[in-house]
């Protein structure tokens, strides 16, 4: 059995924004501006949240629909005390550059770890960005993305107030995340079966099997 790896498209997912004048009819789905910054209300009962934070700093934004090459991109996680959790960091970072042909990526790590968010946030500048996005590779939005990532952010930013930042929404409910979850289970099931040898995460642990 050969297990081929998953392809993902890149598509354009838009959110839906309410009026009241829209009560008990499809909502249109439209993005809008707010402070400046590209933002989507989240589809959830309070349609006052926002997926996306943006600065107070007043730098150039340079392209607003998309990343150029006065861009740099900070791929935080939560950060271990484990190397090997934290290694795996820097080789999505190396694969994400890779495919994107993004000229700055940086990795960070919100605590436990180096490099930490001020640390990815002087190397984009000292590359030359001007605007800093800063990316949560977290599943959901809960106190690491509605308050830690922010002030740490924020206090990094205070070195630089000609550059902006923006924070970007975490993974959340994308619909590729489907794809991705249920690419990941097949190649286990694959691997119990005999057919396929360990993936990375799992290589060397023994964890992957039928207990």
């Amino acid at each position: 059995m050969t297990v081929e790896p998953l392809s993902i498209s890149s598509r354009i997912v838009t959110s839906q924004r309410f009026s009241s004048s829209e009560a008990g009819t499809t909502p249109r789905r439209v993005p809008f501006k707010f402070f400046d910054s590209l933002c989507y209300p989240s589809k959830t009962r309070n349609l006052s949240r926002f997926l996306c934070l943006h600065s107070q700093n007043g730098g150039n934004r340079g392209n607003p629909h998309g990343v150029d090459d006065k861009d740099g991109l900070i791929i935080v996680d939560h950060g271990s005390r484990r190397k090997e959790s934290n290694a795996m960091l820097n080789e999505f970072v190396a694969m994400f550059r890779h495919k994107t042909g993004y000229k700055i990526v940086e990795p960070a790590h919100m605590e436990l770890a180096e490099p930490s968010i001020r640390d990815a946030f002087e190397s984009c500048v000292q590359q030359g960005a001007l605007r800093v996005i800063l990316s949560p590779f977290f599943l959901f939005p809960g106190r690491h993305w509605h308050q830690d990532i922010p002030s740490l952010t924020a206090e990094a930013a205070k070195r630089h107030p000609d550059v902006s930042y923006i924070i970007t929404a975490p993974l959340g409910l994308h619909e590729l995340l489907v794809d991705v979850v249920n690419d990941r289970i097949k190649y286990c099931l694959s691997h119990v079966a005999g057919d396929a040898d360990e993936c990375a995460v799992c290589a060397g642990t023994n964890k992957c099997r039928l207990y």
